[in-house]
């Protein structure tokens, strides 16, 4: 499953609506980015010589998620260690002017913030290092274990992402049990160490519930064959989904959501035999750095406004889409999330942004088709006919009806599907040019101010049918009907699903 638009839009309204306080605790980590071209081989070893043009700082890793999670318009408090050095005032800086509190950092006087720093040449990342703080004492950790305290009061979820490097979770378990938000998520590399809570959702990626389940094994909690890793594919899903009982009951969770990478995710829940699975968007790995640290923050965020734990994958899913088409370490925000499932903007437009595609059209000599129709549930008539359409011209224009105007001519039980979701369909077909919605009963008017050469129906109408006609022909313009295929209407189709059902 994908998150389509209804859900996202839905969900961001919500959101926007109740601004959950989410609380993020965990590991920061400032991700330093230089990039440049590599031109050359060095001469004194075998490596690229960059020549830089860019050098950014970035909030990384429970950082990231705590910048997401603001990005998609909750309220967010950040819990976690950073030193007094250079790099603990600029990821400071960065969550602050991302609108996340920071009030509840931890500062150790004289420790280092780790840092991650990448050298990117072109469009690869050349060499990574990493400047890892040293472990919390004893001072600092009650320090922390206090900032949790006071951070989740009040709070609609809280998500802990551990990545190693110094949050333990005894200082920060006692503190959720007493005062526990109604969505508790963990992001670690070993979720073992946060059985205790019992997470409402765990987010392990594919090596680490290969580890999850190994450990089983080795605890008695899993039987048969313990796998080296989960494989690839359909046979890792499978793999996956016949892991539930082993990795819920290693982690403690009531659900995991076991991330693939670009085999999507898929959501194990106690008391469900069947995973739910979710499909990704497939991207270059050099591209994907904190993927996982949206994919979190999207299904936080989700959890912390009441969303069912599926939906809230599904939401999570489309956010770290978005992230992975970019370089570097990046964010979702809440309109980019909404953009990115909509149909493309550059297929589906407004009726100012049509005008001025069809005169850059006809400025170079194409010819414009248009047609118009509900579109409603899309088959094969309508996929025949706009092919044909297609061939007449060089540019095949789509004017789809409102859903007031579906239901003024088809009745109030139409239309089946919403104008958003029929446009998205029409626009993701290859003989489809451009889509528009209008509001009245006919395009005439949308006619009249774009002047297509070729006005084309289906069969099932003659040119004397159609008040459009007379419209096309006063401008010079020609009226063509392409064939209709039998028993495929929209009218059709829905009377034999009506009868079967």
């Amino acid at each position: 499953m994908t998150a389509d638009v209804r859900l996202v839009r839905e969900l961001v309204g919500r959101i926007d609506d109740r601004e959950p306080l989410v609380v993020v605790i965990g590991d920061g980590i400032l991700d330093r980015w230089t990039v440049g071209e590599a031109e050359r081989v060095s001469r004194e070893a075998p490596a690229p010589v960059v020549r830089v043009t860019e050098s950014i700082a970035v909030p990384g890793g429970a950082a990231n998620t705590a910048v997401n999670a603001r990005a998609l318009g909750a309220r967010v408090r950040m819990v976690g260690y950073v030193g007094d050095d250079e790099s603990g005032r600029v990821l400071r800086d960065r969550l602050a002017a991302a609108g996340v509190d920071t009030t509840f950092l931890v500062e150790v006087p004289g420790a280092r913030t780790t840092t991650k720093d990448r050298v990117v040449g072109g469009d690869r990342v050349v060499v990574r290092v990493d400047d890892i703080a040293a472990p919390p004492d004893a001072a600092a950790r009650s320090r922390f274990s206090e900032a949790v305290a006071r951070a989740v009061r009040c709070a609609d979820a809280a998500v802990v992402c551990d990545y190693g490097l110094g949050v333990d979770p005894e200082s920060v378990v006692p503190m959720l049990d007493r005062d526990r938000p109604a969505a508790v998520v963990v992001d670690a590399h070993d979720l073992a160490r946060w059985a205790a809570l019992h997470p409402d959702l765990v987010t392990p990626n594919s090596g680490e519930a290969a580890a999850l389940l190994a450990r089983a094994h080795r605890d008695g909690l899993a039987a048969g064959h313990v796998p080296h890793d989960l494989g690839q594919g359909s046979a890792r899903v499978a793999a996956v989904v016949g892991s539930r009982e082993a990795i819920l009951a290693v982690t403690g969770a009531h659900a995991a959501v076991v991330t693939l990478d670009r085999d999507g995710t898929v959501l194990l829940e106690a008391g469900s035999d069947q995973g739910f699975r979710t499909r990704a968007t497939p991207a270059a790995e050099q591209q994907a750095s904190g993927a996982g640290d949206t994919f979190c923050a999207g299904a936080t965020v989700a959890l912390a406004v009441g969303a069912p734990r599926r939906q809230a994958v599904a939401f999570a899913q489309a956010a770290a889409d978005v992230v992975v088409r970019e370089a570097g370490t990046s964010v979702c925000s809440a309109s980019a999330l909404v953009a990115s499932v909509t149909a493309p903007a550059e297929t589906v437009v407004d009726h100012d942004e049509l005008a001025d595609a069809v005169a850059a059209a006809r400025a170079v000599g194409r010819r414009i088709v248009f047609t118009n129709g509900c579109f409603d549930v899309v088959h094969r008539g309508h996929t025949t006919y706009l092919r044909q359409a297609s061939e007449l011209g060089d540019l095949l224009v789509v004017a789809l009806n409102d859903d007031d105007s579906v239901r003024r001519l088809k009745g109030p039980e139409r239309p089946i599907n919403t104008a958003e979701d029929r446009a998205g369909v029409l626009a993701a077909l290859a003989c489809v040019d451009l889509v528009t919605v209008f509001a009245t009963d006919t395009p005439i008017p949308l006619l009249r101010r774009i002047r297509p050469d070729v006005y084309v129906k289906g069969g099932d109408y003659s040119p004397e049918m159609l008040s459009e006609t007379a419209v096309v022909r006063e401008y010079g313009g020609e009226v063509v009907m392409v064939d209709y295929v039998a028993e495929h209407s929209t009218t059709a189709v829905v009377r034999r699903i009506r009868e079967s059902s």
